[in-house]
């Protein structure tokens, strides 16, 4: 799958309310989005990341 075929946006830039590092890096990196007050939807690229560890597991 090509880069260009996915659906994330990543940022440039810290978000303001992540305070942890690994939060900060995946929001950063794309792979969750804030939708509400403590609650983060996964995006594309992290359920192809999960669903190929469990079938590792």
């Amino acid at each position: 799958m090509r880069l260009s075929q996915m659906l994330f946006v990543t940022l440039r830039e810290d978000p303001a309310e992540a305070e942890i590092p690994s939060h900060k890096l995946l929001l950063r990196a794309g792979y969750i989005r804030r939708i509400a007050s403590g609650i983060y939807a996964y995006m594309p690229l992290l359920w192809r990341v999960l669903t190929k560890i469990s079938n590792i597991v």
